[in-house]
């Protein structure tokens, strides 16, 4: 039966080994229960790995509280509850109590966010990124963003929504040392191309871009700008990063699954009421429709979360990139951004083309349980995608976990024996275990409060 699904002339995106190995699985099932049993242990198996026994340096990645997971698995989930809030605005009725929910939620977004339109209702922030592509350009328009090799995200290029909606990309030219906009440049290529809107997503990102002066260029001819925060959600809501609103970006879209520490979400805020009814129209009915109420819910006590403790953490989220990168750079491990202190985020991002690139060292991390993801650099060019320069790493997950920047100076230890000295890896899997150990309650909560 395996043979006849996974037969060799089927075209199949998914890798076949995996595919295979879980139809084995159901095949040696007595039943259906049985089936939701091997379902439930693959969740569990995945909880201890990476829940418990893994130091994990993701970047996009971030635990969120007992309370947040509570309510993604509530009875409110299972409510549809298409349109605006508002009973008038519903498709249904009986949403009284779900139209408190996301006026609840939208009003704790503007607060933490210090702005005044905020939508709540986007699964992705990927989809958060499409609303703003339908709400402010047209098909045929250009737009400028980011390239991969230098920090963009596929979200805005050729391959991603904007691409795909009809827009033509032009390239925002990034400093490959500096890694932020060279803005001379740019103001030659705005000028040149005249876009209507230019965005501004970076998942390399280390240091604030100058949104003042980009915006400046693009007013001259009503061009609007976006920034794309999907990893620095977290650290502008805490007040640890530039505050893009305030410093002339129109838009602002973002992750809540990142540095934000809540349920995977998109939230899009911004301050202009003349964009308002374009944006929440293309909200709905374009792109979301009954939008998992649970999510909402989860997302509404996460931003209040965050209320309460998101200056503190980001705080310490950043001071942790920081002891991170500067413990891999002095153990000989080339950290980018090294003449400006490496990182005002919570990235850390190494250069290791002499040691085997960024596939070979993530999997070889990985047997010892220390996470990363191989990543682009901008010394790297289209014959590297799949094999890029550079490993970038993350400090939310770990600072959730009660570890500040001694324990980041045991993580770069444990990383260099691994990648600098080729130490074997289960060699230093039983050290990493042992640290890990030691940080089993998450902070930054309602539940537990800030660590001592």
């Amino acid at each position: 039966m395996t043979d006849t699904r996974l037969a060799h002339n089927r075209v199949e995106v998914h890798d076949r080994d995996a595919l295979a190995a879980a139809s084995a699985i159901l095949d040696a099932c007595a039943d259906a229960r049985d089936m939701g049993e091997a379902v439930k242990a693959a969740v569990a198996r995945n909880a201890q790995w990476r829940g418990q026994d893994c130091i994990n340096l993701l970047a996009p990645e971030a635990p969120t509280s007992q309370g947040v997971r509570a309510l993604l698995g509530a009875e409110i989930g299972t409510r549809a509850a298409e349109g605006h809030i508002g009973k008038v605005n519903r498709w249904f009725a009986g949403t009284r109590h779900i139209d408190e929910l996301e006026a609840l939620c939208v009003e704790l977004l503007k607060r933490h966010f210090r702005c005044n339109y905020a939508d709540h209702r986007m699964c992705a922030s990927m989809i958060g990124n499409a609303v703003v592509y339908t709400a402010l350009s047209q098909p045929g328009d250009v737009v400028m963003s980011a390239a991969q090799p230098v920090g963009g995200h596929s979200s805005n290029r050729l391959d991603g929504p904007a691409g795909v909606m009809g827009r033509k990309i032009v390239d925002i030219p990034i400093d490959p040392d500096e890694l932020v906009v060279d803005v001379d440049t740019f103001r030659k290529i705005a000028l040149a191309a005249r876009p209507p809107l230019v965005a501004l997503g970076l998942s390399m990102t280390l240091f604030p871009q100058p949104l003042a002066e980009m915006k400046a260029v693009i007013g001259e001819w009503g061009g609007r700008l976006f920034f794309d925060a999907a990893h620095q959600l977290g650290l502008i809501g805490g007040r640890q990063f530039q505050d893009p609103l305030k410093e002339g970006a129109d838009i602002m879209t973002g992750s809540a699954g990142k540095t934000f520490a809540g349920p995977q979400s998109g939230i899009i805020v911004w301050d202009d009421p003349m964009i308002t009814e374009k944006v929440t129209t293309a909200v709905f009915p374009i792109w979301a429709a009954t939008h998992q109420v649970n999510r909402v819910a989860a997302l509404a006590l996460a931003t209040a979360e965050a209320i309460a403790f998101g200056e503190m953490f980001m705080a310490q989220v950043v001071n942790n990139a920081q002891a991170l990168a500067r413990g891999l750079d002095a153990r000989g491990l080339p950290m980018l951004g090294r003449h400006k202190g490496f990182t005002t985020t919570h990235q850390a991002i190494a250069d290791v083309r002499d040691f085997g690139r960024g596939l070979e060292c993530a999997q070889t991390l990985e047997r010892a349980n220390i996470i990363v993801n191989k990543n682009l650099i901008p010394s790297d060019t289209p014959r590297d995608w799949d094999f890029p320069g550079g490993l970038r790493m993350g400090t939310t997950e770990m600072t959730r976990y009660g570890m500040k920047e001694a324990e980041m100076d045991e993580i770069a230890d444990l990383i260099v024996r691994i990648i600098v000295q080729r130490e074997s890896p289960e060699n230093v899997k039983n050290d990493a275990l042992a640290l890990r150990s030691g940080f089993r309650t998450l902070y930054y909560c309602f539940e537990t409060g800030l660590p001592a």
